[in-house]
């Protein structure tokens, strides 16, 4: 059988806000957050950490392996060859991409992405060519070969320091985009991901009050709570970079969600 890996990429090093993955949120770190949803999405076989060298790295490890991933340990500056290499060390056929600092990603949304990976032989899923979910829930599914292929033939910086620009725009990709059917303006508007000193303000209210609901993750549900405390919603929203996502890039066919063979 297939196997499919999800691995999150994480180090400490960031000028925005250092030591991100490693900051406290409701009781556990930014990347344990992240681990511990990963680690309920469908169709994942093996959880891996990709990090760094160095004493950060070891750091990113310890905390990884308290949570049950994997750990390969690769170049800070080339993330592709990080993946390839977390890829093969885990033998996995298929990729689940998730960064360390989207801590509210959505295990059944993640899910959703990743069935559709096998359920239209595609070579590349996202859920963010164009935008349709809150900036901290994208997540990207794609085969090992095709990750393989942008290690070998990737030559640009920004190709080799964000792992898929290759895929994404390559024309021989097969490549999907799972879309709401109507997208909410206010959904696409919010800011989940941890980046800046106010990021980690709103995850921190964010989650309080996901713990006063229940702890439900599906993004549907911290969107629906948000709409009623715009006092939280302001904490980050100078933050907002949506504008460069309204566009998907060309060479995606849109799935709607609902539509799609996948299953939640």
């Amino acid at each position: 059988m297939p196997v499919t890996a999800a691995i999150v990429q994480a180090r400490l090093a960031s000028s925005r806000l250092p030591g991100k993955a490693l900051l406290p949120l409701g009781g556990m770190t930014v990347l344990a957050r992240c681990l511990a949803r990963v680690a309920l999405v469908p169709g994942v076989d093996v959880l891996c950490v990709a990090t760094v060298p160095g004493e950060d790295g070891e750091r990113i490890a310890a905390e990884a392996k308290v949570r049950g991933a994997e750990v390969f340990v690769g170049s800070e500056t080339d993330v592709l060859a990080r993946y390839a290499g977390a890829a093969r060390s885990v033998g996995a056929d298929n990729v689940l991409r998730v960064t360390s600092d989207c801590p509210f990603v959505d295990p059944g949304l993640a899910g959703e992405v990743l069935g559709l990976l096998a359920a239209e032989h595609a070579d590349l899923v996202a859920n963010n060519a164009p935008a349709s979910f809150p900036y901290g829930v994208d997540c990207e599914a794609f085969t090992t070969a095709w990750l393989l292929r942008a290690q070998r033939e990737a030559n640009t910086d920004l190709e080799r320091e964000h792992v898929t620009p290759f895929i994404r725009n390559h024309p021989e990709a097969r490549r999907i985009s799972l879309s709401e059917r109507v997208p909410d303006p206010f959904a696409i508007s919010l800011r989940w991901a941890v980046d800046w000193p106010e990021d980690l303000a709103f995850a921190r209210a964010s989650q309080a009050l996901l713990e006063v609901a229940g702890g439900d993750m599906r993004c549907e549900t911290l969107t629906r709570l948000l709409r009623a405390r715009p006092d939280i919603v302001a904490l980050n929203a100078m933050r907002s970079e949506r504008e460069r996502f309204t566009a998907g890039p060309a060479g995606f066919r849109v799935v709607i969600r609902g539509d799609s063979r996948a299953q939640r």
